[in-house]
């Protein structure tokens, strides 16, 4: 029993010495529209195809402010408030990679590490002394490196793809919670009508107060 024991807590401590070998690149999103837009373009050419974003419409993109003949051409003849379902079947992917490429419209925040874990991820793949293609951060993905950054050896080129990633994880953090500038402003005026019921509850107080004594 105590020998089973050891092996337990061998394996587990030599697991967590892996998964503190790669580390997360810690980033600075930009929230901006340009930024987010950018990164949108890169997500509909680059990871559309395989990826869903079922949280988000077309209508959603148009009402952040994305140019609106750009969203036209993505959704072609759907509606505005149309998913943005990816152009891969279920069955094809199966075929294809042996597993259904997950929805991204949470992904930003689902993962540990949030947006520095998908840019990490975007940059980490690699070619491994036997001429494959792996990942850093996530060495079971099936999904191949669309991006090319595997095969980037210059660094001008390589920074233009760290930049494409970066917009990419700006817009995948703005899917996650499109309506955070909304509840923000909202949160002002909450705050604000508090503060008014505040001073108007303590005149009143002061008033019903003043007559006891």
């Amino acid at each position: 029993m105590k020998k089973l024991i050891f092996i337990l807590v061998l394996c587990c401590s030599s697991f967590h010495a892996g998964a503190a070998e790669s580390k997360l690149e810690q980033i600075q999103l930009e929230t901006d529209l340009p930024a987010v837009e950018r990164g949108a373009d890169a997500l509909m050419n680059a990871c559309h195809t395989c990826h869903s974003l079922k949280y988000i419409t077309y209508r959603d993109l148009v009402k952040f402010g994305m140019d609106k003949k750009k969203v036209s051409d993505w959704r072609g003849d759907q509606p505005l408030d149309t998913a943005l379902t990816s152009q891969l079947s279920d069955e094809t992917a199966i075929q294809s990679y042996g597993i259904v490429p997950p929805d991204l419209s949470l992904i930003a925040k689902a993962r540990e590490g949030g947006p520095s874990y998908v840019y990490s991820y975007l940059i980490g793949y690699y070619i491994t002394p036997e001429g494959m293609t792996g990942n850093h951060v996530f060495p079971e993905t099936r999904m191949p490196d669309m991006m090319g950054m595997s095969g980037a050896t210059d660094p001008v080129q390589r920074a233009e793809l760290q930049a494409k990633a970066r917009d990419i994880v700006s817009f995948l953090a703005w899917a996650a919670d499109p309506h955070e500038e909304e509840r923000h402003k909202l949160g002002y005026y909450v705050i604000g009508y508090l503060l008014v019921l505040t001073a108007m509850l303590f005149v009143v107080k002061n008033q019903i107060w003043s007559r006891l004594k």
